[in-house]
C-alpha cells in the first residue's frame, strides 16, 4: 500500500479529519503528526492531494423541525433501540424530529452540535426520512434552536 492510500484510509479513520478535509479547513502538517503513518511531510502532501479531489456538499435543508414534549420510556413508538423504547406520554423527555429528505451527513452534524452544546442526547434515530433527537425537556427548547440552525446552514 502506498504512503498517499495509507494516508487516505487513516483519514477516513477519523471523520474529523476527512470532515475537515472536505471544508478545505485541516491544518494538513498537524493532522499528518496526529496520523502517525510516515514522514510529516509526505503525509501532508499526500492528505492535500487528497483534500483537493474531495469537495464539500451542504446539506439539504428543505426540512421541517418539530418538537414534542412528555416523552417516556415504553413499548413501540416514536424509537425504539434494544428494548427501550420513547413513546408519548407523561415522561420528562422531549424529542426533536427532523421530517423531509435528510442525509446521514446532516444526522452527524446534530449529534456533534448537541454534544458541543453539552445538549445530552438520550437516543436518537435516522432514516432519510427522518431524524429523531430525544433530549431531557429543560434541554428541549435549545435543541431544537440548535437543531433548526444546523438544518438551516
Amino acid at each position: 500500500m502506498t504512503l498517499a492510500e495509507q494516508a487516505r484510509e487513516a483519514a477516513c479513520e477519523y471523520p474529523f479529519i476527512h470532515d475537515a478535509l472536505e471544508a478545505g479547513v485541516l491544518n494538513y502538517s498537524a493532522a499528518a503528526r496526529f496520523l502517525d503513518i510516515g514522514d510529516e511531510e509526505a503525509v501532508a502532501a499526500a492528505l492535500r492531494r487528497y483534500g483537493e479531489e474531495l469537495s464539500y456538499d451542504a446539506d439539504e435543508t428543505d426540512v421541517r423541525v418539530t418538537m414534542e414534549t412528555g416523552l417516556g420510556r415504553g413499548e413501540g413508538g416514536l424509537l425504539t433501540v434494544g428494548e427501550t423504547g420513547f413513546v408519548s406520554g407523561e415522561g420528562t423527555l422531549t424529542a426533536i424530529l427532523v421530517s423531509g429528505a435528510v442525509s446521514i451527513r446532516l444526522f452527524r452534524r446534530v449529534l456533534a452540535r448537541c454534544e458541543t452544546a453539552d445538549i445530552e442526547v438520550r437516543g436518537s434515530g435516522y432514516d432519510p426520512e427522518a431524524i429523531l433527537v430525544v433530549v431531557q425537556r429543560r434541554d428541549g427548547p435549545d435543541a431544537l434552536r440548535l437543531v433548526e440552525s444546523v438544518c438551516s446552514s
